[in-house]
């Protein structure tokens, strides 16, 4: 099933899900886990619409296929069309805050990339990218004070501050601008901090984001 973007109280977003735009290595910390340098510069890459994926079913993933990692991360609802938008334009677009979960197939990622080439499959396959519902946006809120926590089974793995990204939101959401002309219904994500790992199968999962939302799922067995 289509994934459609709505906000908590239910009422669904106007505009049908787009592509979902993310960055890679945003947290130092996460670069450092992963024994990757810390870029300059934001690294970005693309999720399709099809690899969307509500909380509300237990999430799929192709265990088949290896390793399937978790990274936990904040999502923006982009309301207006922004291209080479200015850091407050950026702000002004976007509609609602949420989470994510960018999973990714971690062997193969890594065999794409000691072979150079692309690893869109790696990220990119149906399923990959769960989404929560979105908390609206009447003000622009104080981005550096924005937290995240994801607990698997109980445990918490990651905890995500704003403040602690390489390249602050409407920084980062104008520089997408310039490379990607973003339409109402895309998502961007923001990128992890440290504490991904694999995910287990049949996990109880639990996000909870500053501001009053959580979310609980469930990974299919």
């Amino acid at each position: 099933m289509r994934f459609v973007p709505r906000f908590i109280d239910g009422q669904a977003f106007p505009h049908p899900l787009g592509k979902i735009v993310c960055v890679g290595r945003n947290y130092a910390d996460h670069a450092k886990e992963l024994n990757n340098p810390v870029p300059s510069e934001p690294l970005l890459f693309i999720k399709p619409a099809t690899s969307a994926a509500s909380f509300d079913e237990p999430l799929e993933a192709p265990f088949s296929r290896g390793e399937v990692h978790y990274e936990a991360e904040l999502a923006l609802l982009i309301g207006e069309r922004l291209s080479h938008a200015t850091t407050s334009e950026a702000e002004r677009a976007i509609a609602g805050i949420g989470l994510a979960l960018d999973l990714t197939l971690r062997d193969l990622q890594a065999r794409l990339k000691e072979k150079g080439h692309p690893w869109e499959v790696a990220k990119a396959f149906d399923g990959a990218c769960p989404l929560t519902d979105f908390l609206p946006l009447d003000r622009v809120p104080n981005w550096s004070a924005l937290t995240f926590e994801l607990e698997i089974n109980g445990e918490l793995r990651q905890h995500g501050e704003g403040a602690d990204m390489l390249f602050p939101i409407p920084t980062l959401v104008a520089e997408m601008s310039r490379h990607f002309t973003l339409e109402p219904g895309d998502v961007v994500l923001t990128g992890t901090p440290a504490g991904v790992g694999e995910l287990p199968r049949g996990a109880s999962l639990r996000l909870t984001l500053t501001g009053g939302l959580e979310v609980s799922g469930r990974v299919a067995e």
